[in-house]
């Protein structure tokens, strides 16, 4: 099969990101002696600069780590909805559903305090040897992809008319980032410097001037320092948001004080040798299991790869997992009368009976199933939009830029939405990250940080009783889903991908051509299984404001084979045929533990992820 490049390989060190100078900046980072931790710290701050369109410092990151040799964990960077954010709040205000832009959405900042508790616990560096790559790109520029210019133009007129702070930075003189010309953020270089001299002060205050010290002295200047103090005056400012409106935030000092980063065990799934490891039904990563538990147990048995009845199988494995998603995913605990059955839903009983609902036509319905007899509760949106009976069946409308997380639209079109980063290094230290959150078109830019508030409390419900009602304290359900796989018990493999509720459907697609074409080639054909032609379906309601649905929908690439996109078709799909390379941006590495060997491989779609190693 035609690939566009090499799966690299090599035995020092492998990176893939979704921006080939994050990618460059943790090689170089391998290169200095620091381990797969240190390199990723430093690159997802570099995210935060050239991909300022997909992520933030007060958006969050998700992040799936292994150690050599220890435990595989996850590192939770995203932050619960503020004390004052809750339904009858929101509510009082007109609302039917939390804006997709302004402070209203804003749940409390995450990526930060993740990034800092992974460079205390496993990196190697100081706060200066991983921010100096960021500094260095915000304060002497760099030369932005051309998305990052088309996002703010989409934006201009709110940016002049509404937002004069973002404009500041993002429409100097009136022009917006051009390819080929510096691009500078001199305020976020600023405040990176600012903090890093805070942290080494107080450090040295306190007599210790080790790299933890000055690590855990910078977390307290982001909670209740200088950072800390633009971030809830910025929230205090009426902020025209999508409503139309201009409202106020919620988020407080206490918020930020009382809320940090945290590690918890992976949700693992088990299937034809390999275990999948991902984030909890905080996010959507379970249902990735699920279209894996929904899948027959031999390899052997699955479709040819690629064909209709592939995709087919696919297709519909995945309205069942995402309609499992809309109503039980949440923060709201595993098990027990009010948490999430993650177990039930996973279970090899429960999706016998799901998979006996998967036919030769296409659904069109949106079908939770009863784990354990319990009654599926969907919200009143959910229930309204899979009847058809909102306009919020045109997502493609409503995932233009400012209105939430940008992401694939129903014509096959594509626009920007999140960052990825895999790296694994010479000692056999892997991690999955998916920054995301507070992209230059969900607030205004701080002006004092050079930097905007997220959005992620959107994908929250303005009604009770629910595992994703709004909630003060809980997190939002978000769609930030990495992955890593293990072969017995060991790391093999990390991967994922940008893309909102696309995430799961691509990672699917990929890690089955992964294991597919392996008896093929001999090994792990990364770059194959990336390059191959994917599809999503919008068949459930999606996360993003204004929560819409497309049943039956399904957009391919229009490199898939005519005969196939025309069977799909007559088993009812409603086919929609994109661009050639319109679907997904994955990345990924892989280590071979029996002979060293790395390997790394990264999405050609968009012309920017690269991966690099030796």
């Amino acid at each position: 099969m035609f690939t566009t490049r090499p799966t690299l390989q090599g035995t020092f060190g492998m990176v893939s990101s979704t921006h080939w100078l994050a990618s460059q900046s943790a090689m170089a980072v391998l290169e200095d002696g620091g381990n797969a931790f240190d390199a990723a710290v430093a690159a997802g701050f570099v995210l935060h600069v050239v991909e300022p369109h997909l992520n933030g410092p007060a958006g969050e990151v998700p992040i799936i780590l292994a150690p050599a040799g220890g435990e595989v964990r996850v590192l939770c960077g995203q932050g619960g909805a503020p004390v004052g954010a809750t339904v009858a709040h929101y509510r009082s205000l007109g609302l039917e559903l939390v804006p997709g832009t302004g402070p209203l959405a804003a749940a409390v900042p995450g990526a930060f305090d993740a990034w800092m508790l992974l460079l205390r616990d496993h990196g190697t560096k100081s706060l200066a040897d991983v921010l100096k790559y960021a500094i260095g790109y915000a304060e002497d520029g760099h030369a932005p992809v051309e998305r990052v210019g088309e996002t703010v133009e989409t934006v201009r007129e709110l940016f002049e008319r509404e937002w004069p702070t973002s404009a500041d930075v993002y429409l100097p003189g009136g022009r917006s980032p051009r390819p080929g010309e510096l691009f500078r953020n001199p305020a976020l270089a600023a405040t990176w410097r600012r903090l890093i001299a805070e942290a080494e002060t107080r450090a040295a205050e306190a007599g210790e001037g080790s790299r933890v010290a000055q690590i855990e002295a910078a977390r307290e200047v982001w909670r209740g320092g200088f950072i800390a103090e633009a971030l809830v005056r910025q929230a205090g400012r009426p902020t025209m948001d999508t409503s139309g409106e201009r409202h106020v935030g919620t988020l407080s000092a206490a918020d930020l004080r009382g809320w940090s980063a945290s590690y918890e065990d992976p949700v693992t799934y088990d299937w034809n040798g390999w275990t999948l490891c991902k984030v909890g039904a905080w996010s959507q990563g379970p249902a990735l299991l699920q279209q894996f538990a929904l899948l027959p147990r031999d390899v052997a048995e699955l479709p040819a790869y690629g064909s209709a009845e592939y995709v087919h199988l696919l297709v519909e494995g995945c309205k069942l997992a995402m309609a499992d998603r809309e109503a039980w995913y949440g923060d709201a605990g595993e098990e027990g009368a009010e948490g999430v059955p993650v177990r039930e839903l996973l279970s090899e009983e429960y999706n016998a009976g799901r998979r006996r609902l998967i036919e030769e036509k296409a659904s069109y319905l949106l079908r939770p199933g009863a784990p354990g007899g319990r009654e599926p509760r969907l919200s009143a949106h959910a229930v309204a939009v899979a009847a058809g009976e909102t306009r919020g069946l045109d997502r493609g409308a409503g995932a233009a830029a400012g209105a939430g997380e940008p992401t694939v639209v129903a014509d096959g079109g594509t626009r920007g939405d999140t960052c990825h980063l895999d790296v694994v290094d010479r000692w056999g230290n892997m991690l999955s990250a998916t920054p995301s959150g507070g992209w230059l078109q969900s607030n205004p830019v701080v002006p004092e940080l050079g930097f905007p508030l997220g959005t992620r409390l959107q994908m929250a419900w303005l009604e009770e009783g629910l595992p994703n009602s709004l909630t003060p304290g809980r997190r939002p359900r978000t769609t930030l889903t990495p992955s890593l796989a293990l072969r017995d018990g060991v790391p093999v493999l990390a991967f994922g991908t940008p893309g909102g509720d696309q995430q799961d459907q691509w990672q699917v697609h990929f890690f089955l051509g992964v294991v597919l074409r392996e008896a093929v080639r001999g090994g792990l054909d990364l770059q194959g299984a990336i390059d191959a032609p994917s599809w999503h379906t919008e068949a459930f309601p999606g996360s993003f404001h204004p929560r819409g649905m497309a049943a039956g929908s399904l957009v391919v690439e229009s490199r898939m084979d005519a005969g196939v996109v025309d069977e799909l078709r007559r088993r009812g799909h409603d086919v929609t045929v994109g661009g050639a390379w319109s679907e997904g941006r994955l990345c990924a590495v892989a280590r071979d533990p029996r002979t060293g060997v790395l390997s790394g491989a990264a999405n050609p779609r968009g012309a920017q992820g690269y991966a690099v190693g030796r």
